[in-house]
C-alpha cells in the first residue's frame, strides 16, 4: 500500500539526490521522489521511521509528522517552484493567493495566517525574499542584465526589483556584484527565525 512522507528542507535538486540515496541504504521502496515529498511502495506503519528520521535529520532533512507543518513545507515549495521555474510571462502575470489556494486546497487566508504563524514573515515577505536570492544568484552568475533579470523574475520595471533589493540585503545590485562572494543564503533556510 502506497504513502507519503513529508520531508522539510527539501528545495532543490540535490536534496532529492541526497534524500534518494538516504532512503535506498534503508531498502525503501520509493515509487517518486519530488521536493518536499516521497512516494513509498510501503505503508508509513511498515517503515522503519526512527531510521529513516535519523538518516534525514543527519543531512539536514526532518520527517514532518504535524499537519501543518506539512502545509507550510508545500508553501515554500510552491513558491520555490515557480520562482526557479516559470518564465517571465507567467510568473508577472501569477496571482499567488490564488495559485497557492488551488494548489493547496486550502483558502488562502488560513494559508496566509499559518504561515505568518508559523514562520514570523508573511507569505508575501517570504516571496520577495526567494525572489532577491534568485537575482542574487543570477547577479553572481553574470549571464543577465539586471534588466533581464527583473523582466526573468516577472517585476513590473527594474526600479521595483531595485528597491526590493535594497530592502532585502542593504545594498544596490551593483554593490552586490562587487561584494556577492558569501552573501548568498541556501533556499531553506530563507525567512527563518534566527
Amino acid at each position: 500500500m502506497a504513502d507519503t512522507l513529508h520531508i522539510k528542507n527539501m528545495v532543490c535538486p540535490r536534496c532529492i539526490k541526497v534524500v534518494t540515496e538516504e532512503l535506498k541504504k534503508l531498502d525503501v521502496n520509493i515509487i517518486s521522489v519530488e521536493l518536499g515529498e516521497v512516494v513509498t511502495e510501503e505503508a508509513k506503519s511498515d517503515l522503519p521511521l526512527k531510521q529513516i528520521s535519523e538518516a534525514l535529520n543527519e543531512n539536514g532533512f526532518e520527517l514532518i509528522q504535524d499537519s501543518r507543518v506539512k502545509i507550510i513545507e508545500k508553501i515554500k515549495k510552491e513558491i520555490i517552484s515557480v520562482i526557479y521555474e516559470y518564465d517571465s510571462e507567467d510568473l508577472e502575470k501569477l496571482n499567488f493567493s490564488e495559485y497557492l489556494s488551488k494548489n493547496i486546497e486550502k483558502d488562502y487566508t488560513y494559508l496566509s495566517s499559518l504561515f505568518s504563524k508559523t514562520e514570523g514573515i508573511t507569505i508575501e515577505r517570504y516571496i520577495i525574499m526567494q525572489k532577491i536570492e534568485r537575482a542574487k544568484e543570477l547577479l553572481k552568475y553574470g549571464e543577465f542584465t539586471f534588466s533581464e533579470i527583473a523582466y526573468k523574475l516577472g517585476y513590473s520595471s527594474v526600479q521595483h526589483l531595485s528597491r526590493q533589493f535594497k530592502q532585502v540585503t542593504g545594498m544596490t545590485s551593483s554593490q552586490f556584484k562587487n561584494t556577492f562572494s558569501n552573501l548568498r543564503n541556501p533556499i531553506n533556510e530563507i525567512g527563518l527565525r534566527k
